[in-house]
């Protein structure tokens, strides 16, 4: 027992000392030595836990999801309002993407890696159809308005991985460092609350084909 939670704790470590690689040179020009020199670990010894690199990649790609799939159990209780888990699952996941770095690396490498980028694809399509899902059922409970789906759901993932690159001055505003009022400018502007004009078109929305 002891000598597998031993393996354990090396596994993580290595895992999240790849991630830091991987978030700060890519995935081509991360090394196992790196990885491994990192963790003050023998390349020979890292390879007991990862024979390669892009199984460092996919480990930490299998993670992003189950990341994900955390957060919806978490927030999409029985009984829960739809939107107001949508917005909870957004809003925390962009906050894990900022502060953790083994998510990072996930975006990182799928910049760098066009192989691994197809992987982390299908992690992708499994959070838009999921959103997808939330979004219909806010349209149909919580009177959310009649927006495509998949247009919401897009522009949501757009914002999400376009505020881990924004600089924390962005961010801040109204005494907030998080980010909280763009994501209430935003969601507000979705739902119709405090929104003025003509910004949610003849009130007809857009339906999936």
């Amino acid at each position: 027992m002891a000598q597998q939670e031993r393996a354990r704790r090396t596994r993580e470590k290595a895992l999240t000392a790849a991630a830091e690689v991987f978030a700060s040179h890519g995935y081509s020009r991360t090394t196992l030595s790196e990885v491994a020199e990192r963790i003050g670990m023998t390349k020979g010894a890292l390879y007991g836990h990862f024979p390669s690199k892009s199984s460092l990649a996919r480990a930490l790609i299998d993670e992003s999801r189950q990341a994900w799939a955390s957060l919806r159990t978490e927030y999409d209780t029985p009984g829960a309002d739809a939107e107001g888990v949508l917005e909870g699952v957004v809003v925390n996941f962009a906050d894990r993407l900022r502060s953790d770095v083994r998510l990072r690396a996930t975006v990182r490498i799928a910049a760098d890696c066009p192989v691994l980028a197809r992987t982390l694809a299908d992690v992708l399509t499994e959070v838009q159809n999921a959103l997808m899902e939330l979004i219909r059922r806010a349209q149909r409970d919580s009177g959310f308005p009649p927006y495509s789906p998949r247009l919401v759901a897009n522009l949501l993932m757009t914002v999400t991985y376009g505020v881990l690159y924004a600089p924390a001055a962005c961010l801040e505003s109204d005494g907030a460092h998080d980010g909280e009022p763009l994501w209430r400018l935003l969601f507000g502007a979705l739902s119709g609350s405090g929104v003025t004009g003509s910004g949610r078109g003849d009130g007809r929305g857009v339906s999936d084909p």
